[in-house]
């Protein structure tokens, strides 16, 4: 009898589980659909003005923005890692942070002077983990980061490298591919690299534009809208794919308490028929010795 009801208490909490499972489930699956809305938006925004900055590049200019030029020495970088504030949501944040524990290495093999920052609670305390200090910590982006809050840090980022005080800005997060691919990357935004990934004849062609009022009032306005756009963006694919990592991880996991409580239950029948056997065997022989 102690057997069956260890069975049944135990078969009560996989059913509670199952429960919270599913609901985190929906939840994230209701989130993933708007995250990735936004995500897809951007990401048009950002291939245009891409392909804008990129045109002008190719353009016979006699000047070019500062955010395009490669410093001379890469030994201040500031490395920004977006992980998510909460837990329950697979490998996503274990991939990212294999990145940027190679990215630290790297760094302090070859002596650059590296700033970390991170954004997620789950980063912070895994790098404090591993005695890794961050010198800024945001953890106000959640699944729907605002583009004032990412447009303050990058505005940080673009001073810090027109004034020389950082020569590069890597970022480390989980790139949107699709809803069936999502990747962990270690990007450098700054300095702008090739920003248009069109290979054709006809993109290899050097455009001619004519400028109104003039094209350096026009790139000090489109080349650092460009890398915000960017960055924007790497937060908006963080948020969408931190969603559906948990509702892929949320799923599996209603599925194995599912089987649990299928195994729990056929073990309860065979403790409960076990018991009954014996029950009505001691029935038996009582009646058998009272005749």
């Amino acid at each position: 009898m102690a057997k069956a009801r260890a069975i049944v208490k135990r078969l009560k909490a996989v059913k509670n589980i199952r429960k919270i499972t599913r609901t985190m489930e929906l939840i994230a699956t209701a989130r993933f659909k708007k995250a990735m809305d936004r995500a897809t938006e951007a990401a048009a925004y950002t291939k245009k003005i891409a392909e804008i900055v990129a045109d002008l590049s190719k353009a016979d200019l006699s000047f070019s923005h500062p955010l395009l030029t490669q410093p001379a020495e890469q030994k201040k970088t500031v490395l920004l890692v977006v992980t998510s504030n909460r837990g329950l949501c697979g490998g996503y944040n274990g991939a990212i942070l294999r990145h940027v524990m190679g990215r630290l290495k790297e760094a302090k093999a070859n002596g650059e002077e590296l700033t970390l920052e991170v954004a997620g609670k789950r980063g912070q305390a895994f790098l404090k983990f591993q005695g890794v200090e961050s010198d800024r910590f945001y953890g106000n982006f959640e699944d729907k980061p605002r583009f004032d809050e990412v447009d303050e840090i990058a505005q940080r980022y673009i001073d810090g490298f027109v004034s020389g005080e950082i020569h590069r800005v890597d970022v480390a997060y989980t790139e949107f591919l699709s809803s069936a691919r999502q990747q962990a990357v270690l990007k450098t935004l700054l300095p702008l690299g090739k920003l248009d990934s069109n290979d054709d004849e006809e993109s290899s062609r050097a455009v001619d534009y004519e400028f109104l009022p003039s094209p350096e009032d026009i790139l000090e306005e489109i080349v650092p809208a460009a890398f915000k756009a960017q960055m924007f963006k790497c937060f908006l694919d963080a948020a969408v794919s931190e969603q559906i990592a948990r509702m892929v991880a949320m799923k599996g996991a209603t599925e194995n308490a599912g089987e649990m409580i299928s195994t729990l239950s056929m073990q309860y029948n065979r403790a409960r028929q076990s018991q009954i056997t014996s029950e009505l065997s001691e029935i038996i022989g009582g009646a058998a010795a009272l005749e």
